[in-house]
């Protein structure tokens, strides 16, 4: 009993952790935005005429790239807690399962 305790207690911390995962990926997605648009201002102050131009700019600039690499370990962060999550639900139900055939196999006797 005290191990599926455990596991109860390891999802409920993980939620908090996953949550934050969960809002850090969205974010930088959503900043990925922004910080595109103001380098393509930040390009066009530069002289750079055309908006192919300044999207070329704006994607090969240090800051993207480094949001962009923020943005891959936040996703990498959310799907690994994610599947410690459901790793802990897959025991539950393993346990849940082994209970009912237990109780089972005792009322066959």
């Amino acid at each position: 009993m005290l191990d599926i305790e455990a596991t109860l207690c390891f999802i409920r911390d993980k939620a908090r952790e996953y949550g934050e995962a969960l809002s850090n990926r969205e974010f930088l997605k959503e900043f990925r935005k922004s910080k595109k648009a103001l380098l393509i201002i930040e390009a066009e102050q530069q002289g750079i005429k055309s908006a192919q131009g300044r999207e070329s700019y704006a994607y090969a600039h240090e800051d993207y790239q480094m949001l962009l690499e923020g943005l891959k370990d936040a996703i990498q962060l959310e799907a690994m807690l994610r599947m410690q999550i459901k790793a802990a639900e897959l025991r539950i139900e393993v346990w849940r399962s082994q209970n009912a055939r237990a109780r089972a196999e005792m009322n066959m006797t």
